[in-house]
């Protein structure tokens, strides 16, 4: 049966390794498939990180892609914000990237020429059209271009349907890891409101943005929040870790090699949350032939947590040395701000920088007027380091 278990990282699952969700896609495809009638929704698929987001809009993908024309793009893929250079013309290159590859995996044979023609009807400045892979790349003048270029991208969807119409039912757009236009800083807001600009004009065009946000994310409030940019017109729906019975009847089904005790299950589910990432990752690791009870899935659990935290331990190293101690200052208990800065004997203004930027990688979250660690298992992994080593990895290691 491990062959149906995938592993944590696993984005695109097979039909056999596709569990539970029966209830979300359902609801989302009824949604979505609204665009063929001119009433296409825009959506923020929300939920926290390793809970399925990826996978899901792949399914969905997957099961539409016959009726419709989707196009997918990952902001964490871009050159540009791995460099940390994330910009609005970093976001509409790839946009215009995928939006040509997507069109040439749906079989419309024209539209490079179709492009073309249209680059010159709107009177773009353009050093030169290469053609890469097949895919004809503007190279754009000026950076002042940048205004003509957007709208011209923010617009090539709805062009794209009225010309090739009787070919598709429409057209889907998903936006993966959305949360991440928080590096844009200052232009965050007016980038969303241009946004809006275009996408509440669409008729046959449909948006889904999905992000690594809780439901106190304050992002959620720049986007739909009453005075947010799309005001309360974009529907936000939250993808939910599995329940308690839910990952039991996922392992009878699917890890069926695996035997329990009651109090070991129960601390198999305090570890994952039923976070699937976490789930999957730790039965991988799990060895058949042997009661899996209480102390026996502790001691797994801590062997497994750097694969668990492998992410997050990412995130840990790309820390500057005062957001670690913000986050090793967090780990027994939420504190106030000020709190957290007579720990670390600073000043309460010289962590402002260091609590957004942790804030932003949703690595921290603040509630109650407290700031907290917001991952379990980033928890578990630093107290078990301190545990072992008897000092914390602020440090490479």
């Amino acid at each position: 049966m491990m062959d149906v278990i995938p592993w944590g990282l696993n984005a695109e699952l097979t039909d056999d390794q596709f569990f539970n969700r029966e209830r979300d896609m359902l609801f989302l495809t009824k949604l979505l498939d609204s665009t063929k009638d001119g009433i296409p929704p825009a959506l923020l698929l929300t939920g926290i990180r390793g809970v399925g987001k990826t996978a899901l809009l792949n399914k969905l993908k997957n099961n539409l892609k016959k009726d419709y024309l989707i196009v997918y793009l990952d902001l964490s893929s871009s050159n540009n914000y791995q460099e940390d250079k994330l910009s609005r013309m970093a976001f509409m290159q790839l946009f215009y990237k995928r939006i040509i590859e997507s069109c040439k995996e749906y079989g419309l044979k024209t539209i490079d020429k179709q492009i073309e023609s249209w680059f010159k009807t709107h009177n773009i400045s353009l050093k030169n059209i290469f053609n890469i892979d097949g895919v004809p790349v503007p190279i754009v003048g000026f950076e002042e271009d940048y205004t003509k270029l957007a709208d011209f991208v923010m617009n090539l969807p709805r062009n794209i349907y009225e010309k090739y119409s009787d070919e598709m039912d429409g057209i889907l757009i998903f936006i993966d890891e959305f949360q991440l236009i928080k590096d844009l800083d200052d232009e965050t807001n007016g980038f969303l409101w241009y946004l809006r600009s275009f996408i509440q004009t669409e008729k046959n065009v449909s948006y889904t943005f999905t992000g690594s946000m809780s439901m106190e994310d304050s992002l959620l409030g720049e986007i739909n929040g009453a005075k947010g940019a799309f005001g309360g017109r974009m529907l936000t729906y939250q993808i939910e870790p599995f329940s308690y019975e839910t990952t039991k009847r996922y392992l009878i089904e699917r890890a069926g090699h695996l035997e329990f005790s009651d109090d070991g299950f129960e601390r198999f589910y305090k570890c994952t949350r039923g976070i699937p990432f976490y789930i999957n990752t730790f039965v991988r690791f799990l060895m058949p032939g042997e009661i899996l009870d209480n102390e026996k899935v502790s001691l797994e659990f801590a062997n497994v947590l750097p694969f668990l935290a492998i992410n997050l331990i990412n995130d840990w190293k790309n820390l500057s040395k005062q957001e670690q101690k913000i986050i090793t200052t967090l780990l027994d208990e939420p504190l106030r701000r000020v709190d957290i800065a007579r720990n670390l004997d600073v000043t309460s203004g010289a962590i402002g920088a260091s609590l957004n930027n942790l804030l932003n990688k949703g690595l921290i979250m603040y509630e109650e007027s407290r700031y907290a660690v917001s991952d379990r298992i980033l928890s578990a992994w630093l107290k078990n380091e301190y545990d072992r080593r008897g000092v914390y990895p602020y440090r490479d290691f």
